[in-house]
């Protein structure tokens, strides 16, 4: 018995099949039960997006946060391309925050990376109604070192145009004849190699010399050091003796001072006595001469003069 398949219900049972893998599937993508919200933001990029694609990721610091809904130049300057991004709502995007391209390994694929965005710095909220936020921008990475190598392209051309410009027809014929010139001079050089070995050699031997004057001198100046330690010694104690006789000089001419001062004048008034005495003597001698008995009698009297009365 053949059993007949109904092919119709078949088709329409995978066509139902598929559409609700599909619808389960989109519902997946937008959000369980589409909660996720988005707000549109926006950023000037100065270089070029090559690699990034609409519907490309948004990260903050690694974090998918949004996609790229469109990439246009922008009207007013056509070096700079408008992005434009839908970012989940609730994501920190601050004053500071900064949007730069960046790629994913190998392959090539851009993304837009978000960072910045410091906790004093306020939330980014659109300037007037109906505006969409502006996120600054900076340089990737790859822009900021094809600037680098640009630039020292550049210097190398003009080292180059500079060396060129140097060593012209003439500048290399006469570094060809200084070069020339060096060589020989090389040459006469070894041609004179045993004299300067012994130019060499007599030099080793002045050293050798030198050194050994230098210590010799060495042991004469610390000689001439001690001398002059020791004549340094004499004069210090030179000069403590004269200082010493000084003081005795000193008390000398003091006692002096006061022998003058003091003993002078009764020596002379004693040397007046005794010679008062000496001359009383003399009288005195002369008068026993003369009279002895005026000894034990005492003197005469004198004899009074013309008109003068005898004492009794």
């Amino acid at each position: 018995m053949d059993d007949k398949v109904n092919y119709t219900l078949v088709g329409v049972f995978v066509l139902a099949l598929g559409a609700a893998l599909v619808a389960g599937v989109l519902w997946l993508a937008a959000g369980v039960g589409g909660q996720k919200r988005y707000e549109p933001y926006q950023s000037i990029i100065q270089e070029s997006v090559a690699g990034l694609n609409v519907d490309a990721p948004v990260k903050y610091l690694g974090v998918d946060v949004g996609k790229v809904r469109s990439i246009r130049l922008d009207p007013q300057n056509p070096n700079h391309v408008q992005l434009l991004f839908m970012i989940e709502r609730g994501t920190p995007i601050k004053q500071d925050t900064v949007a730069v391209l960046k790629t994913q390994g190998l392959t090539g694929i851009a993304y837009v990376e978000l960072s910045g965005g410091s906790a004093a710095s306020p939330l980014l909220v659109p300037s007037a109604e109906g505006e969409v936020p502006n996120i600054r921008s900076k340089p990737s990475l790859s822009a900021r070192l094809e600037n680098v190598f640009t630039t020292v392209l550049a210097n190398l051309d003009r080292t180059g145009a500079n060396l060129n410009a140097v060593l012209d027809v003439e500048n290399r014929a006469a570094l060809k004849r200084l070069l020339a010139d060096t060589a020989d001079v090389a040459h006469a050089l070894a041609a004179q190699k045993e004299v300067l070995a012994t130019g060499i050699a007599d030099a080793a031997r002045t050293a050798s010399n030198a050194a050994r004057a230098s210590a010799q001198l060495s042991g004469l100046i610390a000689r001439i050091a001690s001398s002059a330690d020791a004549v340094e010694k004499m004069a210090n104690e030179a000069g403590r003796a004269s200082a010493t006789a000084g003081r005795a000089v000193d008390l000398a001419g003091s006692g002096v001072k006061r022998l003058s001062q003091e003993t002078l004048p009764e020596l002379d008034r004693l040397l007046a006595e005794m010679n008062a005495l000496a001359t009383s003597m003399r009288r005195l001698s002369d008068e026993v001469e003369r009279e002895p008995s005026s000894l034990l009698l005492g003197p005469r009297g004198v004899k009074p003069g013309p008109g003068e009365k005898a004492m009794p």
